[in-house]
């Protein structure tokens, strides 16, 4: 899951592999993959930069010696 802020400055979670598209229109508009859209404060800088610290995290290899 990642982190957005709201324009009310509510902050919420979202996975972002429900994430299709972002773009700055100038508003940051988050559409879905169910074309559900979301607008939000970050840029999608910030977006794209917690997309991946996600997928780093998500994606680390299984290490089965940290099993012993």
């Amino acid at each position: 899951m990642i982190i957005l802020t709201r324009p009310n400055g509510k902050t919420f979670f979202i996975n972002p592999e429900l994430i299709q598209t972002v773009e700055a229109t100038p508003d940051t508009v988050v559409t879905l993959i169910n074309s559900k859209k979301l607008i939000v404060m970050d840029t999608p800088e910030q977006i794209a930069e917690r997309f991946i610290e996600y997928r780093r995290k998500t994606l680390v290899p299984f290490d089965l010696q940290k099993m012993d």
